[in-house]
């Protein structure tokens, strides 16, 4: 086991590696100057203000000098300073990380507990009513703009019946302290985390049906059925229990990709977390910021992956066998 986590942790850092160059690379190729934005927003014209500008921030130094500069303090957890809001990025992510785990993992629960269950109620009701109704409803949720899903959200939940909070993190101007500012959040997070689960749940839906369907087709299943076991342990401990791995490769790829890819509904929800924090750097040029908000991205996508790579070797027990 050890010797797996150290060969995956290697590959991993390979990868954050070649991951960062290619951000570095493709942001600095994308229009805009950094140095013109800060001038503007600070009301100065001047070619000697902008000079300085890029002086201060190494932005005169030839594309080589920064990419090596910036790999090297990546590699020494340093993500750079953000010209915009005048703070160390890691310290800026870290601050907003704890809303977009929140948010994610939330979302990624709702969405594999409600995908997985109404994926095995279809295959237990394959070609009646409820089977079609389920699926017809996953992919109404999957295929509706994200947006416009939040907004409905919004109008309906929010403005037209008044049961939950808009927007933000916490209320506006209140003072809350343990539960009460625990309830507080989990109220603002309903809305948001909900949207989100609904979008993502078509894809559990379809892959848990369609994999239990083929699993109950296996030899192994027409043994247990010859022997008589009840129909409800079948379904459990022979045909869930091996329908669940391709789901679990699946959701390591989804849990991930939420973390890093909550942009618009932390926009439309106001949520204080790393994807309008991204989007607030890509409007003020702030590459710095936005290249720290990718790396980080991308160590989260990585280190799910490692985290699925663990459960599947103790969901199925052939991969353990074998290594």
């Amino acid at each position: 086991m050890l010797s797996f986590i150290a060969q995956r942790l290697v590959k991993a850092v390979i990868i954050l590696l070649a991951i960062t160059v290619m951000n570095f690379l493709l942001i600095h190729s994308a229009p805009g100057d950094p140095a013109l934005v800060m001038a503007g927003e600070a009301g100065e014209a001047d070619p000697t203000f902008i000079a300085d500008l890029r002086e201060r921030f190494g932005l005169d130094q030839p594309l080589y000098v920064q990419l090596w500069r910036y790999v090297s303090n990546v590699a020494q957890l340093n993500l750079g300073y953000s010209y915009r809001q005048e703070e160390p990025v890691l310290t800026l992510i870290a601050e907003r990380l704890p809303a977009t785990l929140i948010l994610s993992l939330s979302a990624f629960v709702i969405s594999l507990g409600l995908g997985v269950l109404a994926g095995v109620v279809a295959a237990a009701r394959q070609g009646r009513w409820s089977d079609s109704l389920i699926s017809a409803v996953a992919l109404l949720f999957y295929a509706t703009p994200l947006f416009w899903l939040a907004l409905m959200a919004v109008l309906l939940f929010s403005v037209k019946l008044g049961w939950l909070p808009a927007f933000g993190y916490l209320t506006v101007g209140s003072d809350l302290t343990g539960l009460a500012r625990a309830f507080d959040i989990f109220k603002h997070l309903i809305l948001p985390a909900t949207t989100l689960g609904l979008f993502v749940m078509a894809v559990y839906v379809r892959m848990t049906r369609a994999s239990m369907l083929e699993v109950s087709r296996l030899d192994f299943v027409k043994t247990a059925r010859a022997k008589g076991l009840r129909p409800g342990l079948i379904l459990r401990r022979h045909v869930l229990r091996n329908a669940l791995l391709p789901v679990v490769t699946l959701a390591g790829l989804q849990a991930g990709q939420l973390v890093g890819g909550a942009v618009l509904i932390e926009t439309v929800f106001a949520w204080p977390g790393i994807g309008r924090l991204m989007f607030e750097a890509l409007q003020a040029r702030d590459y710095n910021l936005l290249l720290g908000v990718f790396v980080m991205s991308a160590a989260m996508v990585l280190l799910f992956n490692l985290i699925t790579d663990l459960l599947y070797r103790v969901v199925d027990p052939r991969i353990r066998l074998t290594s």
